[in-house]
């Protein structure tokens, strides 16, 4: 048995944030249902995938596909009957956006008042940005993360987009909703959940929040413990060009760093600010003797806080990545062996699992509709006049 076996969700989520919370509860076992617009339906950002590339989208992973355009009311009432057999809804579009395709909370709560329905948007439901629209660097800029990354006098330094989207968007809505099943199982009631990106991101930032609040810092980049500001957390480049990344805040692991490379005298400086310009200097100078690797080869091997900063292609092939299973190959009917990154939870009793690839749009439709009580005919009727497909 799965974790989250016989917990289905209907998926009305597009882009990013919303898929990847989907498919960490169908990793985990959920029955994920995509709703998606019949071909030639309504506005989409089309990335222009072949069928070969959509074999190695992880984000549908785990899925079915049902096409159903929801501005009419017949669709509207296909997902609706779809609804008396769910535990989740998961919802991506503006707000008032559902209201107007009348699949909104409490339209869907009336029809089965044990749904949980999670509406992940930019900016929440309320509030005076609520209607703004938005992407991750929004998100971070006004969550705060983005203010705090990067380096002294130059601009913001701009992460892709794993602190909004995925953390701050897609973890947090995927943690909100197994919050609510456990609720649910105690109250017996569904329920709301308004899942802000922003709000996320500023969730995220909670322990520089302990720092302003405890002592009125506010978190420069480049300037602070954890931002680059200190020679004993920070990124030093190497032989190669390459980077290293050092994080030996606790004194033991300072001890040892400097005891390995040579440079015992600046064991008792380690919170001298007034040496860290020579200690930085030093560091710097040091670690362009060697090659990345051979540095971490090197000091891997002692008590040190070390990793070396790794391109996308290199992680795939890290023996260590590789052994945690983050590398995972499944078999496409097609396409031969698929590679996809992995599952990262690792339950003992009821590990996640890949079951399926990401389904062509539409392609569960007849079953889906069926398992909801429309017969044969009616499903001909729905698909010919391009409410389903």
């Amino acid at each position: 048995m799965m974790a989250l076996e016989g917990i289905r969700v209907l998926d009305l989520t597009r882009l990013a944030p919303g898929p990847f919370c989907t498919m960490l509860l169908g990793d985990m076992g959920a029955d994920v249902v995509i709703v998606e617009e019949p071909p030639g339906v309504g506005r989409r950002f089309d990335t222009g995938q072949s069928g070969r590339a959509q074999a190695f989208n992880a984000l549908g992973r785990n899925k079915r596909s049902v096409g159903l355009n929801l501005k009419d009311p017949k669709a509207q009432e296909a997902f609706l009957r779809m609804v008396e057999k769910a535990d989740v809804v998961v919802e991506g579009f503006r707000p008032g956006v559902v209201k107007r395709l009348g699949v909104d909370y409490e339209t869907v709560s009336a029809r089965n008042d044990k749904i949980i329905y999670c509406s992940l948007s930019g900016y929440g439901q309320t509030g005076p940005y609520s209607g703004l629209v938005g992407h991750d660097i929004n998100y971070i800029g006004l969550g705060g993360a983005l203010g705090v990354t990067g380096w002294p006098d130059t601009p913001p330094a701009i992460p892709v987009n794993i602190v909004a989207d995925f953390a701050g968007g897609g973890l947090f809505a995927a943690f909100s909703i197994l919050t609510a099943v456990i609720a649910r199982g105690n109250t017996g009631r569904g329920q709301y959940v308004d899942m802000a990106m922003s709000d996320g991101v500023t969730a995220l930032m909670t322990f520089m929040g302990n720092m302003y609040f405890g002592g009125d810092l506010v978190m420069k980049p480049g300037a602070e413990l954890l931002n680059g500001g200190v020679p004993s957390y920070n990124v030093y480049e190497t032989k190669d060009g390459k980077w290293l990344s050092i994080g030996c805040l606790e004194p033991w692991f300072w001890k040892e760093l400097c005891e390995a490379l040579g440079f015992d005298d600046y064991i008792a400086h380690q919170n001298n600010r007034e040496k860290h310009p020579e200690i930085s200097e030093a560091l710097q100078a040091k670690f362009k003797e060697k090659t990345r690797d051979d540095w971490f080869e090197e000091l891997r091997h002692h008590d040190i806080c070390i990793a070396p900063v790794l391109a996308f292609d290199e992680v795939l092939t890290d023996p260590h990545v590789a052994s945690r299973g983050m590398l995972a190959e499944i078999e496409h009917p097609e396409f031969g062996t698929v590679k996809q990154i992995g599952i990262g939870p690792k339950l003992s009793d009821t590990p996640g699992s890949i079951r399926s690839l990401a389904p062509v749009r539409g392609v569960h439709t007849d079953d889906l509709l069926a398992d909801a009580g429309y017969d044969a005919a009616e499903i001909e009727e729905m698909k010919s006049a391009g409410l389903a497909g």
